[in-house]
């Protein structure tokens, strides 16, 4: 657990993106609510689904997937102070 918070606490981005991620959201409204880029928003939720943290709930769809935090991106986040 330690490592994933560390992996997090590393990048303001990450955090940002973490922090968005309350309710389900699609990457293009990340970006919007951050003012990062799409495609950073979207490399750094694959990061996190393969560390486990965010899951993708539509993973058929081409364009607008949802994604959502796992337990272990819920207990990340409280860790955050989110």
């Amino acid at each position: 657990m330690w490592d994933l918070l560390s992996f997090v606490l590393r990048s303001k981005q990450r955090q940002q993106i973490l922090l968005k991620l309350k309710q389900p959201k699609i990457p293009t409204q990340i970006a919007k609510e951050t003012g990062l880029a799409v495609s950073h928003v979207s490399r750094t939720l694959k990061e996190f689904v393969e560390k486990g943290l965010v899951e993708c709930k539509t993973p058929n769809e081409k364009v607008g997937k949802i994604y959502a935090l796992t337990e272990k991106g819920k207990r990340v986040l409280e860790k955050i102070g989110g």
